[in-house]
């Protein structure tokens, strides 16, 4: 598959020579939906804290440069870094001469008790998952706005911002979600006049490597959570590939302000 034919029947899901940022994308699921929006044509910048991606990016970046013809490069920003991040965004915009898309991918989590839960971890927390998302699409915009030819964001938030996941004791990461679904909502008011739409996607519980380790230390967890959803199992990264093209995409091209749940028909409190 090659950017020049990919949905020739379907034009508008195309992304060819448009310039899309994603931040998280160093491994996981950014990564995975990094790849797919490559495979639909654009050129994709990945932005993340850490000094070197995934060996997996790497095999990507030769896909993308061999395979798709376009290209996939590394820029490493810590999304609390704002300086940094708005020099960086603009410095990538000055390269490709546009800004056309954001999937804000970067988050961390952490599992504490309410009752023991420190400020400075929930302050770190909301940092890194609401002002970071915040502030990223705040760079974007800006860039969007420059060349005038509008935009599309998507944030990834999760089911764990609309409902209390049963068994995961999470206050302030669920926090944290509800409010890039909230951001989202608001920027998506606020930049409509600029032709920039902005959704959020909410996952359910995904098979990635964290979680893996997270089986190993609750073994119960890997048989109790595919029960707690209508199709009785976990997903796949991959699962989530086509809504990141959806959303980036002309394909929905009227749709700003929503929040996409794929979570199996997800049953919780």
């Amino acid at each position: 598959m090659t950017s020049s034919n990919y949905a020739a029947g379907l034009p508008e899901f195309s992304l060819k020579n448009k310039v899309v940022l994603v931040s998280g994308a160093a491994r996981g699921l950014g990564l995975t939906q990094a790849e797919a929006l490559l495979e639909a044509g654009a050129i994709v910048y990945a932005l993340d804290r850490l000094p070197e991606p995934h060996p997996d990016f790497h095999v990507v970046a030769e896909k993308a440069k061999n395979e798709l013809n376009s290209k996939f490069e590394y820029r490493q920003v810590d999304v609390r870094d704002v300086d940094a991040l708005h020099k960086t965004v603009e410095e990538i915009a000055d390269i490709e001469g546009r800004m056309d898309g954001l999937i804000a991918a970067a988050g961390i989590q952490q599992e504490t008790p309410a009752l023991e839960y420190k400020a400075e971890d929930a302050n770190r927390m909301f940092e890194v998952n609401i002002t970071g998302v915040f502030m990223t699409a705040q760079a974007v915009a800006k860039q969007m706005i420059r060349f005038g030819n509008g935009g599309s964001m998507v944030f990834i938030a999760s089911m764990s911002g609309t409902v209390a996941n049963r068994g995961l004791i999470c206050a302030a990461y669920n926090s944290s979600k509800a409010g890039v679904i909230q951001l989202a909502r608001n920027l998506a008011a606020e930049w409509g006049q600029h032709n920039i739409r902005v959704n959020t996607i909410s996952p359910g519980y995904i098979v990635t490597q964290m979680v893996e380790e997270l089986f190993v230390k609750y073994p119960e967890r890997k048989e109790t959570w595919p029960t707690q959803n209508m199709l009785g199992r976990l997903s796949a990264p991959k699962e989530y590939r086509g809504a990141a093209v959806f959303l980036v995409s002309d394909a929905s091209s009227f749709m700003t302000g929503s929040d996409l749940r794929i979570d199996g028909g997800h049953c919780a409190w």
